[in-house]
């Protein structure tokens, strides 16, 4: 048998050690793309979650625009999600039906919805902002209130609300929508969390030093830092108030007063006897539908809330 010269053993070991790196990065590269594939999975069913719970929220949704285009002979007889081209029709019936009642049930609802969210803002700003920077006697106490005030349904004391109304003579007008829609509990707790987080003590106590007293402290410095949280507040205290029934329900009687939900609601219940008003009620759902969008459009770069954050500091 020949020996192996010096030249062929050096070729051998660097065939093997190139083999070896070659192997070497496969492994690697089977490892990682099994790293992927697992990590994949959860965010797969994470995504499909996601994807049937906006399923579940835009369907109605598009029932409603799809409905809103069809007569009222083709609301019951035409598959459900089959378009048709009464829309225009829909909204001229909507807009004449008793000299535009729709329009001044849409007044009302912005009035009641714009009106009751920026005063709400207001008090929660204040209330919340001395909750999480002043110190005073029974402060615990009050913020256990304010968080079983979260826990109650607002359906709750919408009686009690009404009879206390009542006996002062506010029923019937706007103040009784408006006065009880001002406080909102987890709009003045959201505020408290935003106050804690956002606003720094050492930004207060420089303004103090400064020379500025506590009401120009919280304008000039506070509410600034504060305008994402306050936003939040703002959306979340006009959806509720648009989108509310049971008090505007209980407490108007003249429908002239009412808003969209009180107002629709009556035709529904109208339209046992009158099967045209259901396209009405269909359509003008739609139209509520329009300023909410907006809104939310309009506010959305605003619309930063870091709760998190806010929850750990406080």
């Amino acid at each position: 048998m020949t020996p192996h010269s010096p030249t062929t053993a050096l070729a051998d070991t660097a065939d093997t050690s190139t083999l070896a790196r070659r192997r070497a990065e496969s492994d690697r590269s089977a490892a990682r793309a099994r790293s992927r594939t697992r990590g994949d999975r959860p965010s797969f069913f994470a995504t499909a979650i996601l994807l049937l719970g906006a399923l579940y929220c835009l369907l109605p949704v598009a029932w409603v625009l799809v409905a809103s285009t069809k007569s009222g002979a083709e609301l019951f007889s035409t598959f459900t999600f089959a378009p048709s081209r009464h829309l225009l029709v829909n909204v001229r019936d909507l807009v004449e039906y008793r000299d535009g009642l729709f329009w001044r049930w849409m007044a009302n609802t912005a009035l009641y919805a714009g009106a009751g969210a920026i005063l709400s803002v207001i008090v929660s700003a204040t209330a919340g902002y001395a909750l999480a920077k002043y110190r005073f006697r029974g402060k615990s106490a009050v913020f256990n209130v304010l968080l079983a005030g979260v826990l109650v349904p607002g359906v709750v004391l919408a009686i009690p609300q009404y009879l206390l109304l009542a006996q002062i003579g506010l029923t019937n007008t706007y103040w009784s929508v408006l006065l009880p829609s001002i406080i909102s509990p987890y709009g003045i707790y959201l505020a408290r969390i935003y106050s804690a987080a956002a606003v720094p003590d050492e930004v207060i106590e420089a303004a103090r030093t400064d020379g500025a007293g506590e009401t120009r402290t919280f304008v000039q410095v506070a509410v600034p830092m504060l305008l994402p949280g306050l936003v939040t507040v703002f959306l979340f205290q006009f959806v509720a108030i648009w989108n509310n029934f049971m008090l505007p329900y209980i407490m108007l009687g003249d429908d002239r007063l009412f808003p969209l939900t009180v107002g629709l609601s009556g035709l529904l219940n109208q339209g046992a006897s009158q099967p045209a008003l259901y396209t009405l009620v269909i359509t003008g759902a739609l139209l509520s539908i329009v300023p909410l969008v907006a809104l939310f459009l309009l506010l959305q770069r605003y619309w930063q809330v870091d709760l998190a954050a806010g929850g750990v500091k406080a």
